[in-house]
């Protein structure tokens, strides 16, 4: 994966965008931080999402913790694998853990997230 393809959120939140839709998970950082995912509670598909606002929550060992759009627009599509296997979270956060696409309605909000080297800066890692 190309992280320099990627936009990012400050709560830890990934975007890759595919023509009008981003395809969204969590990174490696926050994955590592949360620990073992035994659960995801993702949004349906036809779910309307705002940037910046909870559109879900991450079930780990010891915590729980929000999902939230990095952007608004469309749930097109949910990661159903994440259901029997929420561990793909941290063993794949870049491909196979990914959490849902949304169909942007607003394609300039993308314009306030981070870019790969502000977010490592912003997690030192």
């Amino acid at each position: 994966m190309d992280l320099n393809a990627l936009k990012f959120t400050r709560e830890h939140e990934w975007i890759r965008v595919e023509g009008d839709e981003g395809v969204v998970g969590i990174t490696d950082f926050a994955a590592g931080e949360l620990g073992d995912i035994v659960f995801v509670e993702l949004p349906e598909v036809g779910t309307e999402v705002r940037a910046g606002e909870t559109m879900g929550t991450i079930e780990a060992v010891k915590t729980v913790a929000d999902l939230y759009a990095p952007v608004s627009g469309t749930v097109t599509a949910v990661n159903e694998a994440l259901a029997d296997h929420p561990e793909a979270v941290n063993a794949s956060p870049w491909e196979d853990g990914w959490f849902v696409r949304i169909r942007m309605s607003d394609a300039a909000e993308l314009d306030a997230l981070l870019d790969h080297e502000a977010y490592r800066e912003l997690t030192g890692a």
